[in-house]
């Protein structure tokens, strides 16, 4: 069928695939580095105690099969490995037969993490990933042309992406109507990176007008996805130079990147399209049926993204083939930070030795300037976060976390950058205090050096220790 493939996308589809892969990597990475503490025996949120009370066909995973820490470790390295080999082109090496599987392991691999990763894998980007990953497995390889509607589809999610994010935005928050939302939101985002505070001093008519182009990319341009060439590739243009704004703005895992991968695939890149052979039945065939079961799941989404109720980032099918995103469809006004700290005083004491945790990316030293950290995710970063919006959010991980460091465990530590304690010593007491954090202005930092202005708010938790902890004499 000559209508089924388009010869002139190939190197749009070999571009998409390899940064693609990039990000599968990274993906994996992140879980190899940090699964021992949060999701391994002895973490906070174990996947064994998960598997124990939710079933096969809920959350399908290969750890609902088998589960220890180094059976994990060898899916997230094995992860890594395919993911690298896809990134260095190995699929255009194998027949097409071979490359759709090889392009489904890491899929497979990452959905059984994202199913057993409870709060710690809640985030929009995880299901953003399968459902690319697994649309991707269909582009076919080097033998073929790109099929013209696994490119739709393609844009289908950038469509969802932004449109859903743009929709969220007007429905949640007043602020977005009155384009005063970034008057706040670069200061209180959950992680903000090294140019975070030059974006929050930026004139305020500015922060109008960038509010006012993020509303244009994200409500008006994604139609302009499915008009035709080039004005498909000027659309999908203008959201990678908004996407790399973003990434500027902050850090936000590799959500703003997966968004730069997708729109690659609607990009028509000038060049000469190499001689390829027919697609073979059984490919069409496949292709087919894989697009109207994802047609067919899209209703959902559809039905969330017009509804005056929309909610962000829901999977409606345990394989995260097809689901609904979007992004701060409300906006902090204030930013709040839990502090960390412990003693190895026998009795604590306000006026007692506290030492405080550092972590890798949240705010903690005033003086500390943050850096750049996506698209790895800090996922204890991201979650501290929640936890100073409200308790509620840390009720099923907080307790276990300082449970660790009581422990001194070294698994744990590993996530932080700088424990305050020497090697192989335990704090007595740990307790968190929570605190108003507000960008200091440029006179504030001419003065003092500190980026952060922090204030004392309340205590979060108190002064605890590991039950049956014994005095020392």
């Amino acid at each position: 069928m000559d209508w089924f493939t388009a010869p002139a996308d190939w190197l749009s589809r070999l571009v998409f695939q390899r940064a693609l892969a990039a990000v599968y990597l990274v993906a994996f990475l992140t879980a190899a580095l940090q699964f021992r503490a949060l999701l391994g025996d002895r973490g906070m949120l174990p996947i064994p105690r998960f598997t124990a009370r939710v079933p096969f066909r809920r959350a399908p995973s290969l750890f609902q099969l088998h589960y220890s820490d180094r059976f994990f470790a060898t899916c997230a390295w094995t992860g890594c490995a395919v993911s690298a080999a896809l990134l260095a082109g190995a699929a255009d090496t194998l027949p097409l037969w071979a490359a759709i599987p090889l392009w489904l392991v890491p899929w497979a691999l990452y959905l059984s993490i994202v199913n057993v990763g409870q709060t710690w894998y809640a985030f929009g980007w995880e299901s953003l990933l399968l459902e690319t990953g697994f649309l991707a497995a269909f582009l076919g390889n080097d033998e073929v042309a790109p099929p013209v509607v696994v490119l739709f589809l393609l844009r289908w999610i950038l469509f969802r992406v932004e449109f859903g994010a743009g929709l969220i935005k007007l429905r949640g928050d007043a602020c977005w109507r009155k384009l005063t939302c970034l008057d706040y939101h670069h200061e209180t985002q959950p992680m903000p990176g090294p140019l975070s505070w030059f974006f929050h001093h930026l004139p305020k008519p500015l922060h109008r007008v960038e509010v006012a182009a993020n509303h244009v990319t994200q409500l008006v341009v994604p139609f302009l996805l499915f008009t035709p060439q080039p004005i498909a590739s000027a659309a999908a243009a203008l959201m990678i130079v908004t996407q790399l704004w973003l990434v500027l703005s902050g850090n936000f895992s590799w959500l703003n990147w997966i968004t730069v991968v997708l729109a690659l695939s609607a990009l028509r890149l000038p060049t000469t399209a190499p001689p390829v052979r027919p697609a073979p039945l059984w490919y069409e065939v496949l292709v087919l049926a894989v697009a109207a079961l994802l047609v067919l799941l899209s209703h959902h989404p559809v039905v969330n993204m017009i509804s005056r109720r929309q909610v962000m980032n829901r999977s409606f099918d345990p394989l995260h083939l097809v689901n609904t995103y979007g992004a701060f469809g409300s906006v902090s006004r204030v930013r709040y930070e839990v502090v960390v700290e412990g003693t190895l005083d026998d009795a604590p004491r306000e006026e007692s030795d506290w030492r405080e945790y550092a972590f890798r990316g949240k705010p903690g030293d005033p003086r500390r300037w943050p850096r750049q950290f996506a698209p790895y995710h800090l996922r204890l970063d991201w979650l501290m976060w929640f936890a100073a919006l409200s308790p509620g959010y840390a009720g099923e991980w907080f307790g276990a976390l300082v449970e660790r460091l009581l422990e001194n465990d070294r698994d744990t530590l590993r996530l932080l950058r700088r424990s305050p304690f020497p090697p192989d010593t335990s704090p007595r007491y740990v307790r968190a205090r929570l605190f108003r954090y507000r960008y200091t202005s440029w006179r504030e930092l001419r003065e003092t050096g500190a980026c952060w202005e922090r204030t004392y708010v309340r205590e979060y938790l108190p002064p605890t220790r590991l039950a049956g902890a014994v005095r020392r004499p």
